[in-house]
This record gives C-alpha cells, sequence and structure tokens, in this order.
C-alpha cells in the first residue's frame, strides 16, 4: 500500500489480543470532521502467552500472513506489538503512519472525549489501572511502547467510557458514604466506542429509531448494555469497573458484594478473588467448559446450557432495568461478537421480553442475521448492527490530529 494521503494506526490491545488496523484519511476529512477514514489493513494477535496466532489481511480481503507460534515466542503484549507492526509494515512500505489512535477502558471522571497522550495523561491513566486491571495495563503497554520507538509521533486515546460522560448523577451512585462518590468511587459505564458508532451507524440506517429512546445490547466476551435517548447515553449496565452489570465470558457481572467479604473471609487473598471475578466466572465458571458462547450452544451438557439460559435470563433483566430508565423504549439494537452473530442467543433473550414488552422476533431473519429481525407487528423493533469501535477510534484520531495542525 502506498499512498499519498495520511495513515493512522488504531491499537486495541485487550487483555490476551493486540489488534492492529491500518486507516487512510481521504482529502475530504481535511475539512470535514465526520468523514470516516477507510480501513486498508488490519492484523490482530490472539492467545497471547498461550497459544498465539497473527493474521493480518489487507481491507479487500487479501491475506498477509497467517501464522502460529510457540507460547514463548509471544509470551506477552510488548511482544505482541512488535511482531504485529512488523508484519503491517509491509502492508505500510513507503507510508509511515502520522498518529496511533489507542482504544483505552478507563478514563476516569477525567476525561470525557479522545485526547493527545502526553506525560500527563499517561500518569492518569497509570492512576485508573486498578478499576481496570484486565485491559488498562496492556493499553498502557502499547503507549509506552510505541514512544519508545518513534517519541515524535502523535498519540491519541479514546476512551470506552467518554461516551457515557455527563450521566445524571442518580445513574452514577452506589449507595455508599457520599464522599466516596466526590471522590472518584462512581458508576462510569463501558464499550462507549461501540455505543459511540451504533448511535452514529443508527442515524444512517433508521433516523426516526434514532432520535428515540434505544437500548443497544453489545455482547461479546465483555458484555453491557447501554439506553439512549436521541443518540446520548443515558444509562449503562457497568460501573465503576467492567466487572458489573451482565454475566460474560469469564466475569461474573453483579453479584452480591457479601459473597465478595464472604470469600475474603475463608481465606482468599485480593489478588486471588480478583482473578476469579475477572477470568473464571461468567459462562466459564458457570458451565465448567468454556468462555465461548459458540463452544456452549454447540454442547450436550447441563451446565452449558444452565450458563446460556443464565446469560440470556440476565440480559432481559438487564434491558427491563434500562427500560425503566427511559421509561420504555422504542427500538432494542444487538451489536459485537455474540449480539451480532447469535440467532439463538439473540432469540433466547428476546422470548424474555415478549409478554412485558411486546418483542417478537421474525425466526427466518433472525437465523439470516438481517439488519431487522422483528416480526411487522413487534411492538419494538429489533435491529442487528455490526460495530466497528476501530473506525470510531480513527474518526477521533484524525480529529485530534487536525486540531494539531496534521491535517
Amino acid at each position: 500500500m502506498s499512498t499519498s494521503h495520511p495513515v493512522i494506526l488504531v491499537v486495541n490491545a485487550g487483555s490476551s489480543s493486540v489488534k492492529v488496523s491500518i486507516y487512510v484519511v481521504p482529502d475530504d476529512a481535511h475539512h470535514n470532521v465526520d468523514i470516516q477514514p477507510t480501513l486498508a489493513a488490519h492484523g490482530q494477535i490472539e492467545g497471547i502467552g498461550v497459544a498465539p496466532r497473527l493474521v493480518a489481511k489487507m481491507a479487500d480481503g487479501r491475506e498477509v500472513t497467517d501464522q502460529r507460534f510457540p507460547a514463548e515466542q509471544v509470551p506477552d503484549h510488548n511482544a505482541a506489538f512488535r511482531l504485529i507492526r512488523l508484519t503491517l509494515s509491509v502492508a505500510l512500505r513507503d507510508t509511515p503512519p502520522v498518529a496511533i489512535g489507542h482504544r483505552v477502558v478507563h478514563g476516569g471522571s477525567e476525561f470525557a472525549d479522545a485526547v493527545r497522550i502526553d506525560d500527563e495523561v499517561i500518569a492518569k491513566l497509570e492512576a485508573l489501572v486498578p478499576l481496570a486491571p484486565l485491559h488498562q495495563p496492556h493499553n498502557l503497554t502499547a503507549i509506552r511502547a510505541i514512544r519508545g520507538a518513534a517519541p515524535e509521533l502523535l498519540q491519541v486515546a479514546c476512551f470506552d467510557t467518554a461516551f457515557h460522560a455527563g450521566h445524571d448523577p442518580l445513574t452514577q451512585l452506589m449507595a455508599l458514604p457520599y464522599e466516596y462518590f466526590e471522590q472518584g468511587v462512581r458508576r462510569y459505564g463501558f464499550h462507549g466506542l461501540s455505543y459511540a458508532y451504533i448511535a452514529r451507524r443508527l442515524r444512517q440506517v433508521a433516523p426516526d429509531l434514532a432520535s428515540g429512546r434505544v437500548i443497544v445490547a453489545h455482547l461479546g466476551n465483555g458484555a453491557s448494555l447501554c439506553a439512549m435517548r436521541d443518540g446520548k447515553s443515558i444509562d449503562s449496565t457497568m460501573g465503576l469497573t467492567a466487572l458489573d452489570g451482565m454475566p460474560m465470558g469469564t466475569r461474573c457481572g453483579s453479584i452480591d458484594p457479601g459473597a465478595v467479604l464472604y470469600l475474603a473471609a475463608q481465606g482468599m487473598d485480593t489478588d486471588a478473588i480478583q482473578s476469579m471475578l475477572y477470568g473464571q466466572s461468567g459462562l466459564k465458571g458457570i458451565s465448567g467448559i468454556s468462555s465461548d458462547m459458540r463452544a456452549l450452544l454447540d454442547s450436550d451438557s447441563l451446565r452449558a446450557k444452565l450458563a446460556v439460559d443464565f446469560y440470556a435470563w440476565r440480559s432481559a433483566q438487564e434491558i427491563g432495568k434500562l427500560a425503566v430508565t427511559l421509561g420504555g423504549f422504542d427500538a432494542l439494537v444487538f451489536t459485537a461478537g455474540i449480539g451480532a452473530n447469535s440467532p439463538d442467543v439473540r432469540a433466547r433473550i428476546c422470548a424474555h421480553l415478549t409478554d412485558l414488552f411486546g418483542v417478537s422476533l421474525d425466526a427466518a431473519a433472525n437465523a439470516e442475521n438481517c439488519q431487522r429481525v422483528s416480526r411487522d407487528a413487534s411492538q419494538v423493533p429489533v435491529l442487528v448492527l455490526p460495530t466497528d469501535e476501530e473506525g470510531m477510534i480513527a474518526l477521533s484520531t484524525a480529529r485530534i490530529l487536525r486540531e494539531n495542525g496534521g491535517l
């Protein structure tokens, strides 16, 4: 790939993966903040330290590489980022990036929008590590690795919490002594990059629904729901950390805090409890088989069925809670890996919503993952919209680049 247009890299460092995408900024984006940069290539390493696999493709589907490595060759995120950057340099050739945008999970109460990264920003993000221990350290690892290799390169932090900034204090409170709320112990909400994309996409495909009350279900290995009114976040199922709300692949979701106190009284230390709540709970913990919804749906195990049923039931409960926040809802949108690709899970969730909310799916449309999967007679339209968190990061990075004179 050789182009005269500016190129942006987008880095999304997860708990066991690193994704890097190459975006080209079109000419029109110099003057129009709403022009979306164009995806040119994408690469990712999954299974870091366990069973690393590197896959890289051009946007048109042409494969750059698909390799598996011994665990010791890619033991951590530093090694993964070096490898994927080297691989994508083949696609970049003589077009070095002018900026890099990062997904950063937690922005706390400090960051309500994307921001240029400097020493002060890094220090503030470091202080938020205890609130996102599975993700924030890896986000910071990628940022530091790039600063070391190319300190002059503009880096931008785009936050999963930013879309939810400005929530009514009523939705942010936890019933703890108020001084903790003043210190920042509050419900923030996450998956904001995904929700920002869905809000934008919904205005394109269903503007009549976008201006109303919409509940979006971001269902993947991490899962949450968001209540929107006129494209703005009003409430979310996640709270202070990304543990709250729904059960997830390996995370517990909402539980009785007394259970944590009980575990501590039984002799489990903080690290062991954290490891269990983040990494051994959710679908994996209940099923005893896997955190992968596909594996559970294919299994004959009674515990696998229990895990899936529990996931659907809790999802419907959380939708009901957000319906209270909104005073009802005018549309339900499913997105992310499970939400956009699992007709079975969507059907199970919506079955709990039929009697109370009049939600009714069209079985054939749902099976095909169509954009609208509800029947005409459904009281609430149900849509399926794949998300694009990396695209939102590219858009925000281009804006910061423009503001800094780079476009």
